[in-house]
């Protein structure tokens, strides 16, 4: 049998290899030392150009079309939710009728831009006037900001629709398989067992498609609306200065950042059963 006589002593830990300066990193801190200027030029016109009399003039105008567009986003992502449920579960329907017609809808509406949309519903639907009014809708298609929501809702019921049924797919069969063996009846597995590990695997699309109305919302200003690009329009107009756009943005941004930690913590708190 053999043994140590002596310990081996302490050796330092061995010394990391230098970074050599490759064409694609000193493009990349070329890069980031562009926009570091570029965001640096931007806070100094801000700045520079910073008027009190137009913000206390123009702000509370800013602030109410920050109102509209929350609400605007807010009415329609709930509504195309529910709009979005009987679509999905048309598109993983074994009925070829029902899922030509879901497949045809979600085709139509994620293949067209969002202001087509808007203005096939504010303008064109103005040709049925007789027969919207004989239903007793005319009162809602004849108002902007009815148009706006109705527009973004069948938009957005569309991209969710289809971000629900990727989702639903995406459970393992052996799911409901074991809810079967169980005696659970199918809609009760699908609602307590299936929908819930769907919702989770959906929650991070779901937020990318709730940050990209939140920019599209925008185009509701051409039909009137008084959103928030609605009421930056009408500052500019009366100004002239850029910088209400420049503050337009600001705003946009916030609403994305703010909605994009908010969206990470719920994630995080959804999701903590399934980290060690």
């Amino acid at each position: 049998m053999s043994y140590a006589e002596t310990l081996i002593p302490p050796q330092p830990a061995p010394r990391e290899a230098a970074r050599r300066m490759t064409r694609t990193r000193l493009a990349g801190y070329i890069l980031v030392a562009f926009w570091a200027l570029f965001a640096a030029l931007l806070v100094f016109t801000v700045i520079n150009g910073w008027d009190p009399d137009k913000f206390t003039r123009y702000g509370p105008r800013y602030l109410h079309g920050l109102g509209v567009t929350l609400g605007l986003v807010a009415i329609s992502v709930v509504c195309g939710a529910v709009l979005s449920l009987p679509l999905a579960m048309a598109r993983l329907s074994k009925s070829k009728v029902l899922n030509a017609l879901a497949y045809c809808y979600i085709y139509f509406f994620r293949g067209t831009p969002l202001l087509a949309q808007l203005f096939l519903v504010y303008y064109g639907l103005g040709v049925f006037r007789p027969q919207l009014e004989s239903v007793g809708i005319w009162w809602f298609f004849r108002d902007a900001w009815y148009c706006g929501i109705f527009a973004m809702t069948i938009n957005t019921a569309a991209y969710q629709a289809e971000i629900l049924r990727g989702a639903i797919e995406s459970v393992p069969h052996g799911q409901r398989e074991a809810a079967a063996a169980l005696g659970i009846h199918q809609n009760i597995a699908f609602r307590k067992i299936i929908l819930p590990q769907a919702l989770i695997v959906a929650l991070r699309p779901y937020g990318n498609e709730i940050i990209l109305l939140i920019k599209g919302s925008a185009v509701v200003a051409i039909i009137t609306v008084l959103d928030l690009m609605g009421e930056t329009r009408y500052a500019f107009s009366r100004t002239f200065d850029y910088q209400t756009y420049l503050w337009a943005a600001i705003f946009y941004l916030s609403i994305v950042e703010a909605l994009r930690h908010l969206w990470a913590w719920i994630e995080r708190r959804l999701t903590r059963h399934l980290k060690r």
